[in-house]
């Protein structure tokens, strides 16, 4: 017997906009939409594409600094679910008090340690206390919260959970992030890419390697930088948020200035893709990493460090390069690739095909299963 479609409530700070979280919430809700299920939002911030009807309700209060924020949301979240909640309800990570059905965890806070952002002993500080609250948070949410399925980004994340978190292991499964494969394909963004390569002065011909990212402290900038002066061969795209000032000044010293190329935020990020001819990504710690599977399905040769995600789509030398966070391994690579065009096509029509497998629908799919399961118990 066909059972209707059940209500969900979707709870995080932010959905839709920058960002891989932002976009997988606003792709999970896009899709359970299309599916005729009734969803309901409490966030922060909510941007959906034309069309998406949830039912959203934005919590007030403060958002900075962080500590203020994260206090507020829990109460103010929480007095919103409690009398808004319909059917199964998923939380985005520790930022409600009432029981939930899931946990999505984006980020396995006993794990990851964020890289000061600024200088200073006082922001230090600052940074040490935020992250000493999530990790308190977590570990009170996931302990208050015995029934709820925990669903993580990757395989990586799933098995951090489990580690940390023993007496919830049975609980705990990974459903993968998805990339838009019809948005990020080869040869999309033609024109657009043309003109971003002469409005920065790269001839045609000349090689692109692009890096996309919020927060470059443990995303492998610095080491690409360097690594620029040992691949002469190669441009850089910096596309995203961060110490433009303090990378400059690297730049600089290592005389690659003239070579790398600043570009903000951008919101049609597929142009950066399309006007590159290789993307790396020396990150020290992933969860996901959607811009490397973004790369991989625009048909990029991808560089980045054995990271979760990462593991889980490049299979080195064949669909892209596991590299060191060292910039003579990424330069090594780099080289590799700018004398070989043939491989540059290979490895990247290899990486399109790995990526083909982590679609937005799949990942919608599999929460919808996930969610009957949970209201038929």
């Amino acid at each position: 017997m066909n059972r209707e479609p059940q209500p969900v409530t979707i709870v995080a700070h932010d959905v839709g906009g920058v960002g891989g979280m932002e976009r997988q919430l606003a792709e999970l809700i896009a899709g359970l939409c299309r599916r005729g299920h009734p969803v309901t939002v409490i966030a922060w911030k909510c941007e959906l594409e034309p069309g998406v009807e949830a039912d959203v309700h934005l919590v007030g209060g403060p958002r900075r600094p962080f500590p203020f924020g994260y206090l507020s949301f829990m109460v103010l979240g929480s007095l919103a679910l409690r009398r808004r909640r319909r059917g199964v309800v998923q939380a985005t990570g520790a930022i409600v008090l009432n029981p939930v059905d899931v946990l999505a965890i984006h980020c396995c806070h006993q794990v990851y340690r964020a890289a000061p952002r600024r200088a200073g002993a006082l922001y230090r500080v600052y940074e040490t206390a935020v992250g000493l609250m999530k990790r308190f948070g977590e570990r009170a949410i996931v302990e208050r919260n015995r029934r709820a399925a925990i669903v993580c980004v990757s395989e990586g994340v799933a098995d951090e959970m489990r580690e940390h978190y023993p007496r919830a292991a049975g609980r705990v499964l990974a459903i993968h992030n998805g990339v838009d494969t019809d948005l990020f394909s080869p040869g999309g963004a033609r024109e657009r890419a043309r003109g971003l390569r002469a409005s920065n002065g790269i001839p045609a011909g000349r090689l692109v390697v692009s890096f996309v990212a919020r927060g470059w402290g443990h995303k492998g900038l610095g080491e690409l930088i360097e690594a620029l002066a040992q691949a002469p061969a190669w441009d850089l795209f910096v596309a995203g948020s961060g110490d433009e000032q303090t990378y400059s000044a690297l730049a600089d010293r290592v005389g690659v200035a003239g070579r790398i190329h600043w570009l903000g935020v951008v919101g049609d990020v597929q142009t950066v893709y399309a006007a590159s001819d290789a993307f790396a990504m020396a990150s020290s710690y992933e969860t996901f990493s959607l811009v490397t599977f973004e790369a991989a399905a625009t048909g990029l040769p991808v560089l980045a460090t054995d990271v979760n995600g990462v593991r889980e789509l490049v299979n080195d030398g064949t669909t892209g390069f596991i590299v060191r966070r060292e910039a003579a391994d990424i330069a090594r690579r780099l080289n590799e690739l700018a004398g070989d065009a043939e491989l540059r096509e290979r490895v990247g029509a290899a990486a399109r095909e790995a990526a083909l497998a982590f679609s937005w629908e799949r990942m919608v799919d599999r929460h919808v299963a996930l969610y009957s399961a949970l209201a038929a118990r």
